[in-house]
């Protein structure tokens, strides 16, 4: 037994450290929290589908975003709930849902969840945790008589070690990648240029005809830029003088 089981409040300060530093969270077969082991009913996956379904329609703050059977007969249920404890911060909650076959012929479900916070801070203060909790906890409510514990599972299944293997890899592939485009791109806004229209005697710069170049009208000139070796002649100065 660990020395750290006897301090006091030990489950308080891990809620609160997890609360604090992270910000999305993941059932297991070993979790830090009770709340999120991976849960077992001895009832079909229909039924069990049903359920969450129609939770996620009724309860406020959840908005179904889709529900669809992947590669392998896996369910994939993926909603958005909106936190009241970060302002009506989004949570994206992802159930993965999978049926076999046990020893006996009956059907047993695993119920698989996670949750992320769409939040820049490290932590939630716990409410993707918490996410996952309502709806696992509304789970164990209706199907109390047909959960299916961790021995009692090792006893019924056909490949437990297999079936939780193949599951657990099953679902973290088909979260990350087949999660649904929901976020819309901004679309980039269009700057109009300014352009002021200067005013000189009353009338503006449109409605004045356009300004032609000025041209040489120096012939002199013009003879100098065509033939820059030809010097122009100098004119010829007569000197009169008057006879006394």
């Amino acid at each position: 037994m660990d020395l750290l089981d006897f301090l006091p409040f030990k489950n308080e300060f891990n809620k609160a450290y997890h609360g604090l530093t992270d910000n999305a969270n993941q059932t297991s077969e070993n979790p830090v929290f009770d709340e999120l082991k991976v849960r077992r009913f001895a009832r079909p996956l229909s039924q069990t589908t049903n359920f969450i379904v129609e939770k996620i329609e009724h309860w406020i703050g959840w908005d179904l975003r889709s529900k669809k059977t992947s590669v392998g007969g896996m369910t994939m249920i993926r909603a958005e709930v909106s936190s009241f404890a970060l302002l009506g911060t989004k949570i994206a909650v992802t159930f993965g849902l999978t049926e076999e076959i046990d020893r006996n012929g009956q059907p047993i479900t695993t119920i698989n969840s996670k949750a992320e916070t769409e939040i820049a801070s490290k932590g939630d203060l716990g409410e993707s945790r918490r996410v996952i909790r309502m709806m696992l906890s509304a789970l164990d409510f209706e199907f109390r008589k047909a959960l299916v514990r961790d021995d009692e599972y090792l006893f019924r299944s056909l490949d437990p070690k297999g079936q939780i293997l193949n599951f657990q890899e099953q679902f973290d592939k088909n979260d990350t990648q087949n999660k649904p485009a929901e976020k819309k791109k901004k679309t980039a806004k269009q700057a109009i240029p300014f352009k002021a229209s200067s005013k000189s005697n009353g009338t503006s710069e449109k409605n004045s005809p356009p300004q032609q170049p000025e041209t040489s009208t120096n012939p002199v000139a013009t003879s100098e830029k065509s033939s820059p070796g030809n010097k122009p002649s100098r004119s010829k100065v007569k000197v009169i003088t008057l006879k006394k």
